[in-house]
């Protein structure tokens, strides 16, 4: 069935190369700003690990910039422009601007569909913004960011797919031309150099593209309601409940943690219901085991938020397991003075 789908597959693609060659010719106008705008997204349909590399460039900036970040907010339950603030949920803004809201209060955090309008009201409402980042923001050219960063999956490299329907990309492969720098994400942390220097010459990078390996570290629990730290007794019986592109990686990770562990799959950014509370809770109620635990993701957690009543009245304690990149071959360091050497032809050194 997938093969009757390989003429859509090469319909869209061509929609997608014209689009992309009007925005290259210059007749669909691109707008530039005069401060510096980082993008980072892909070229495929999500779970490339965007979330957690957008949190890495705020905490590597917050310290000496005044950073915003722009999303478009997928999902949520508004419209329009929208800047984050104390009253704000995932409903309003989407889950993963909440999450960096709840994460990092000190920053600006706004989302709006049409980027080109949303970056001139987020200036006038934060004036003093001296970076903006833009969240999975690849394909939406109106925005000419001055640097691009695309991510792409260890396991789906976007060399080996194939555009939807038949495939997982939203545009041609040669889309990767527009990146300044690329990501492989979610590598096995002991990557070896020679499948680094295969990957390389499979990737083919341009002379002006930096390429990075990074793979993902999962932190010590907490309590979704109280933030406190949460410990499990061994042996444990896990039941991880998510709703995220690509649960697989944590569910690895649990399994080298935890003895038993169980997965309850909800669609990608899926708003949680009653239902499921109490489905969740009987699913955990059911497993084997004596100690039992239910775990979610960081970005489940500000959804599952919406539902405290629910998770109250069924006495449903959840763990959140955070998570964050680490840059492979000790590039950490590469990276980021790549970011502050662009940003830094824009705006004075951190310091000075």
């Amino acid at each position: 069935m997938k093969v009757l789908l390989y003429p859509f597959s090469l319909l869209y693609g061509l929609v997608m190369w014209l689009r992309n060659r009007f925005y290259d010719k210059g007749l669909l106008t691109a707008v530039e700003f005069d401060i510096p705008v980082i993008a980072a997204g892909n070229l495929s349909v999500g779970g490339t690990g965007k979330t957690p590399h957008v949190e890495y460039m705020i905490r590597l900036l917050k310290d000496y910039y005044r950073v915003a970040t722009l999303s478009r907010g997928y999902n949520r339950r508004s419209s329009g422009y929208i800047l984050a603030d104390a009253h704000s949920t995932a409903a309003d803004i989407g889950d993963e601007p909440m999450q960096f809201h709840a994460k990092f209060p000190d920053i600006s955090v706004c989302v709006g569909e049409e980027r080109m309008l949303a970056i001139p009201q987020l200036l006038g409402d934060e004036p003093y913004t001296q970076v903006v980042l833009l969240d999975d923001a690849f394909q939406h050219r109106s925005v000419k960011p001055g640097m691009n960063i695309m991510i792409t999956d260890y396991s789906r490299l976007f060399t080996r797919d194939h555009v939807v329907p038949f495939g997982r990309l939203r545009e041609g492969r040669r889309g990767y031309h527009r990146a300044d720098c690329i990501i492989v994400s979610k590598c096995p942390p002991h990557l070896s150099l020679s499948e680094k220097q295969a990957l390389e010459k499979e990737i083919n990078p341009l002379p002006h593209q930096r390429l990075f390996f990074t793979t993902l570290q999962y932190g010590a629990l907490s309590d979704m309601m109280t933030h406190q730290p949460v410990e499990v007794p061994q042996p444990a019986t896990v039941l991880l409940a998510c709703g995220i592109a690509r649960p697989e990686p944590l569910l690895n990770e649990l399994k080298q943690r935890y003895d038993q562990v169980y997965l309850l799959s909800f669609p990608d950014h899926y708003y949680y219901t009653e239902k499921d509370i109490a489905k969740i809770k009987k699913e955990c109620s059911d497993l084997p085991g004596t100690e039992k635990i239910v775990i979610t993701t960081e970005k489940d957690a500000v959804r599952l938020q919406l539902l405290k009543g629910a998770l109250a009245e069924q006495n449903l304690q959840i763990a959140v397991m955070p998570v964050e990149v680490s840059f492979l071959f000790g590039e950490a360091e590469l990276f980021n003075n790549f970011i502050f050497d662009y940003i830094g032809r824009h705006l004075p050194a951190p310091g000075q």
